[in-house]
């Protein structure tokens, strides 16, 4: 197999001068009120979709906003405001427990801290760095299943575990654009740079991206004749436009005349 050569970094700024240009101010698609409601919310969103969340999280940031509303509230009230998320028992539990966490330990407030937010239940390294991104304004870049696709795909920052596509990202994201790098990448996953169908004639750095793919997407509605027919197929259909053109050659009187071209 033969190994892509690694993007330079004029290529690298270009695709984030692109973003930036068509999306200027990129934004998180989870609803939050502040820092505690929005760790809430991405700790809920492990294995599910942001419309999920949202869906669920709109009726519960009315009554609770802080981690002491949430440890008043209870496991068990919690639960019937997310129980149409996935796992969520566990997440429930985990909320509660972290909740009662920040008002014991840290005063109700989210730490701005990644050591000390991977510490809490249900608190990953993702986790901690979309908190420490949107909530506190750090540079970090959380890698989730969309980012871990992107960075591999387009050569942009490949990598066998999302800690080895965001310790890439970290290293070649040029520092003007790493505030907004994660939001970037996440939506160009999500809506162009998509799993199982890229909308590569749409995309904003196709003409950069290394994905080997991306040409036969782009054509994949381009009409495809004889080439699909295996070769056999191939010679019966020349066998029988050779014959339609004897045919033709024959006159309404029956009488055989030249055939054009010969």
């Amino acid at each position: 197999m033969v190994k892509r050569l690694p993007m330079k970094p004029a290529q690298i700024e270009e695709i984030f001068h692109r973003f930036a240009a068509h999306n200027p101010d990129p934004r998180g698609e989870l609803q939050f009120i502040n820092p505690y409601t929005l760790l809430v919310a991405v700790v809920l969103s492990a294995q599910a979709t942001d419309a999920s969340v949202n869906k669920a999280t709109e009726p519960l940031f009315r009554i609770v906003q802080t981690p002491a509303q949430m440890v008043a509230l209870g496991e068990e009230r919690l639960r019937d405001y997310i129980r149409t998320i996935g796992l969520f028992n566990t997440k429930a539990k985990n909320v509660i427990r972290l909740s009662e966490i920040l008002v014991a330990d840290h005063g109700g407030m989210v730490p701005p801290q990644r050591e000390v937010l991977e510490t809490l239940p249900g608190v990953g390294r993702k986790t901690a760095n979309v908190v420490l991104n949107i909530a506190f304004g750090e540079p970090t870049i959380a890698v989730d299943t969309h980012i871990f696709r992107v960075g591999n795909r387009t050569g942009l920052a490949p990598g066998k575990t999302p800690r080895e596509v965001e310790d890439r990202l970290e290293k070649v994201v040029p520092s003007a654009y790493k505030l907004h790098a994660h939001h970037w990448l996440i939506l160009h996953g999500r809506y162009v740079c998509k799993a199982l169908k890229p909308d590569c004639p749409h995309c904003l750095i196709q003409d950069l991206c290394q994905f080997k793919g991306k040409l036969l997407v782009a054509d994949s509605n381009a009409p495809r004749p004889s080439k699909l027919l295996p070769k056999n197929k191939k010679m019966a259909t020349g066998k029988a436009s050779a014959k339609a053109g004897r045919k033709r050659a024959v006159s309404k009187t029956g009488k055989k005349r030249p055939a054009k071209g010969r």
